[in-house]
């Protein structure tokens, strides 16, 4: 319990653990692994409904329930919360790896496969085309530029990368190190000038 004074009052306000904001959990550590898991959790319970429901699915039936009832449990926000570690990711790719055996008629074939006949990229790379359309967003000024995070332009005679480089600075903790303007600079500054220029949000 903390107290503070207001208006020559003590009130005591009670530490949380954690609290849901703008439907993501925030830990008091920033691992976001509540957040995660609860997402998890959801997904598999969308999957369990799909599984029971629909006995025969075809490719293109299975890819509109998946897209619309199951993805955007692991999409959503993902620029805040994506995970870093090993563990965390695979956790997420393990949803999608289930979900695309649903259909029989693909059951047998390897991961990678059954995404090309599905016409699906992986989780982590959308995470990571979700990194680069935020940043994207950031620097051509499509949100306010006094709610975002501060990004700086980096003018030097490198010739690699793309002219919307920006600087990466240094750090010393896990929790700045992968934080959303530091980890994806280094996928940010290696993207061709044609790459920056023609981003969708689709």
């Amino acid at each position: 319990m903390y107290g503070i004074s207001q208006n020559n009052r003590n009130v005591s306000l009670e530490r949380k653990e954690s609290f849901k904001d703008l439907g993501v959990v925030i830990d008091a550590k920033l691992t976001f692994r509540d957040h995660i898991y609860d997402k998890i959790n959801k997904a598999y319970a969308m999957l369990g409904i799909i599984k029971r429901n629909f006995k025969y699915l075809t490719i293109d039936g299975f890819v509109i329930l998946y897209k619309s009832m199951v993805r955007f449990y692991l999409d959503y926000c993902s620029s805040v919360w994506v995970p870093h570690t090993k563990g965390d990711i695979e956790l997420l790719e393990k949803v999608q790896k289930r979900a695309t055996k649903l259909n029989p008629t693909i059951v047998t074939m390897a991961y990678s496969e059954r995404l090309k006949a599905y016409k699906l990229p992986t989780l982590h790379y959308r995470h990571i085309r979700g990194d680069m359309l935020e940043m994207f967003k950031i620097l051509s000024g499509v949100y306010d530029t006094a709610v975002t995070p501060r990004v700086n332009r980096e003018y030097n005679s490198i010739t690699r990368g793309n002219n919307l480089r920006l600087q990466k600075s240094r750090t010393r903790y896990d929790l700045r190190k992968y934080f959303f303007t530091n980890r994806a600079l280094d996928i940010w500054n290696s993207l061709p000038n044609h790459a920056c220029c023609v981003v969708r949000y689709s």
